[in-house]
């Protein structure tokens, strides 16, 4: 009887310990900062911590330099920049009225020296006006001509979609007001409105499914540059989808799909499911390395030869889960997050330099690093529960050893899939204002659009100036010609 409850009270031990760490994720998810940076002092914490666990043979210079770690060596993140003070000059590129306030010519005289004043300069100082948007009707007027034979009508240029009442740059704004400032379709519909013109949001929904269709040949061409990447970063993001024939919003999925930085593409496609059958569909076809965490969905690609993937892990990933378990055990946790912030510490210097650079300073000196982390866990195994958070942490690493120092072989890949992380800020920021997807049609075409969205911002271009320029040109554009569309090889051209 002793032995059992002996049992029972360490299995209720260890589902409390489980529920208080969910409890404390979601409490710190709900209304904690997010940030994982870590600062100087509590990093020169997790150095002598370490120092504790070393033998004494070990020099200590070494691990003295660790304490010199920043909050941004401990994130990859660059150190924050020195603000410089003063009121920063009004773009030069915005339109321009000069208006100039003149003294009166009554005091133009002095009347002390009783002598008129003379120019002697001015004093300019500068403001921001707005202009509200306007919607304007354009007539499109064909003359019509004929003879005893023949009737002939002046053509007009092809629209974005045919027997629609809206042009180009209207739908641009639709579009790029959805889906990169997140303005659901009901808050729009009230904006025309205030402007005079009565547009319902099941239209313009329709003109979405429309447009998204109309740049499903761009979004194909954008697929075959994302294929001749190195190296693919992907991730996955819920989202909620109705659905008529259950009584709630099931889930459907959103993967971001973003190319290296000599094919600067981001793709996002939906599916219902988070099934392996949706990344699989997507990648058929592309041979090359897949940088993601750890989903199980992706174990089968990697470990069938004729598949053609390579695993790349993601540091940030792995250095989360030390970070969850921190408040349970900081003695074991802190010095791995030493550690892995000593390995970003070696990326920030390498941030500019050349791909055969980087690579040789990895080799040098992040390898030594990963040496150290490596036999650190193996002896953290031994010592954690398996189904602790730090258990979870060290099971996480060791089990994608592998694939977490294959960023070491290439200078061209990247520690971790922070790139594709933030692709999908855009997604999260977006469905707490418009909510879900109204069917599935719905997630194509969205991601469809945000994919243009998202690569136009990678590649320093204004959203709403591309939609509006490709909308106009690419009905009339030569097929073969396509990819001149793109936004990395856009704005060149209208440079």
């Amino acid at each position: 009887m002793v032995l059992d409850l002996i049992v029972q009270l360490d299995r209720e031990s260890a589902e409390r310990t489980k529920i208080e760490t969910l409890l404390r994720e979601l409490l710190d998810a709900k209304r904690g900062r997010k940030s994982e940076q870590l600062s100087a002092d509590q990093l020169a914490l997790f150095a002598e911590l370490l120092r504790e666990r070393q033998a004494p043979a070990e020099s200590p210079a070494k691990n003295d330099d660790s304490d010199d770690d920043t909050a941004g060596g401990a994130t990859g993140d660059a150190a924050p920049k020195k603000k410089t003070g003063g009121r920063q000059a009004l773009p030069k590129n915005l339109q321009r009225e000069r208006i100039i306030h003149d003294l009166a010519e009554e005091e133009k005289h002095c009347t002390t020296c009783q002598k008129d004043l003379r120019p002697i300069g001015e004093e300019t100082s500068e403001r921001y006006e707005y202009i509200p948007a306007q919607l304007k009707v354009v007539e499109d007027i064909r003359k019509k001509y004929a003879c005893d034979c023949t009737v002939k009508t002046a053509t007009k240029p092809p629209q974005p979609i045919e027997k629609s009442t809206a042009g180009a740059s209207l739908l641009a704004q639709v579009i790029v007001a959805k889906t990169a400032d997140h303005l659901p379709l009901n808050r729009q519909e009230k904006i025309f409105q205030r402007h005079g013109a009565d547009i319902s949001r099941k239209t313009m929904c329709g003109w979405l499914a429309q447009c998204a269709d109309l740049l499903k040949p761009l979004y194909g061409k954008a697929k075959d540059v994302l294929f001749e990447s190195k190296v693919i970063g992907t991730d996955d993001t819920g989202v909620k989808v109705l659905d008529e024939k259950l009584p709630f919003a099931r889930t459907g999925r959103i993967w971001p799909y973003c190319g290296d930085q000599d094919h600067p593409v981001i793709l996002y496609d939906y599916t219902q499911t988070r099934a392996r059958a949706g990344p699989e569909e997507f990648l058929k076809g592309y041979r090359g390395r897949l940088q993601a965490d750890a989903y199980g969905g992706y174990d089968a690609f990697f470990k069938d030869p004729a598949r053609g993937l390579i695993e790349v892990a993601c540091w940030s990933h792995a250095r989360r889960y030390y970070f969850k378990a921190l408040d349970s055990d900081q003695a074991r946790m802190g010095p791995a997050l030493l550690l892995i912030a000593q390995l970003y510490r070696v990326e920030e210097q390498a941030r500019e330099w050349s791909a055969e650079a980087r690579l040789t300073l990895r080799q040098r000196e992040s390898r030594q690093v990963l040496e150290r982390l490596h036999g650190y866990l193996l002896e953290l195994q031994t010592e954690v529960l398996p189904k602790s958070p730090e258990g979870r942490a060290v099971r996480y690493t060791l089990n994608n050893w592998t694939a977490l120092n294959r960023y070491c072989e290439d200078g061209d890949l990247e520690i971790d899939n922070n790139r594709t992380e933030r692709s999908i800020r855009g997604v999260a920021v977006g469905r707490n204002n418009w909510m879900f997807f109204g069917s599935d049609q719905g997630g194509h075409t969205a991601a469809v659009l945000r994919s243009f969205v998202a690569s136009c911002q990678r590649a320093g271009v204004d959203p709403y100036a591309w939609f509006k320029d490709v909308l106009t040109r690419i009905a009339a554009h030569p097929v073969t010609r396509l990819a001149e569309l793109l936004p990395h090889n856009w704005k060149p051209a209208q440079a």
